[in-house]
């Protein structure tokens, strides 16, 4: 399956692929019956919808549909009708949960409907991303807030925990660049000295990556620790080295410890010197074969 649908929105991100059916949807049955559908008005919740137990060949729900097709109207219906049922929280073949797919398609009334009908927050798809996840990492403030406020019980645990690429929500958002995000987050409780798993940098060492100085400049306010260093022994100081913005390592030179300014004499691995092509996320995988 391509990564843009024959029918509906292009992606704005190839790997958020959400409309894992629509390539064979106006052939498929399911689709009649959907947008056929009618639900009442009063509670049915313990009693049997045939709906619920409807399913595409990738997995796609009824309600999955709705949210991708951006059928409000038929979304919210299902939801009502499914206070605290499992069916919230059924996963299409990508792993995706009618609330990953409320996110990725930008409708935080949804996603506020969802979280309060029982959709569960700690949920990842086929790449360990939560629904915050992938609000840090699309920039999405307004499904940000509403995940946040509506899941202050799991909140902390959600927050810390790392992807299957070693990138938690601090990690996503300062990778993209997300200012508010990083702000936010830190405001929230994330560690914002928390090491990404692939090579222990933290988000001023991905600052430093990605030669964004205002986000420097940011997470330097929040009280980053400029002194950490990531599992090759490199402080963020040692990854301006090499790179042109002065500015960054202005920023850094004199908050830095002075007797970790040196490049550290055993180490002559460029890898963590050169600059990254940061339009992915996965590309901060550190581990080198054949050396």
């Amino acid at each position: 399956m391509s990564g843009e649908p024959k029918h509906g929105k292009m992606l704005p991100c190839p790997e958020d692929r959400f409309d894992s059916g629509l390539d064979s949807l106006k052939e498929d049955e399911l689709v009649t019956e959907f947008e056929d559908m009618t639900v009442d008005a009063h509670d049915h919740t313990q009693e049997y919808e045939p709906w619920r137990n409807a399913v595409t060949e990738d997995g796609d729900t009824p309600l999955h549909l709705a949210i991708i097709h951006e059928a409000t109207e038929h979304a919210l219906h299902m939801i009502k009708l499914s206070h605290n049922h499992p069916f919230l929280n059924l996963q299409n073949h990508q792993r995706q949960t009618a609330l990953h797919l409320a996110v990725i398609t930008e409708q935080p009334l949804l996603v506020e409907k969802l979280l309060k009908a029982g959709c569960d927050p700690r949920l990842t798809d086929d790449s360990g991303n939560t629904a915050l996840h992938i609000a840090c990492k699309r920039g999405s403030l307004a499904c940000f807030g509403v995940i946040t406020q509506n899941c202050q019980r799991h909140l902390t645990s959600i927050v810390s925990f790392p992807n299957y690429n070693g990138h938690n929500c601090l990690h996503l958002a300062s990778i993209n660049g997300y200012i508010s995000l990083v702000e936010n987050l830190v405001q929230l409780g994330a560690d914002i000295n928390a090491q990404e798993q692939c090579s222990g940098r933290t988000a001023l060492h991905l600052a430093v990556d990605l030669q964004n100085p205002t986000l420097v400049r940011c997470l330097l306010d929040l009280g980053a620790n400029v002194n950490c260093l990531n599992y090759g022994g490199f402080t963020a100081y040692h990854l301006t080295y090499g790179r042109q913005n002065e500015e960054i390592r202005c920023q850094l030179f004199e908050r830095t410890a002075q007797e970790l300014r040196e490049l550290p004499d055993s180490e002559s691995d460029e890898s963590d010197m050169e600059d990254l092509d940061l339009s992915e996320d996965e590309l901060y995988d550190d581990i080198k074969f054949g050396k």
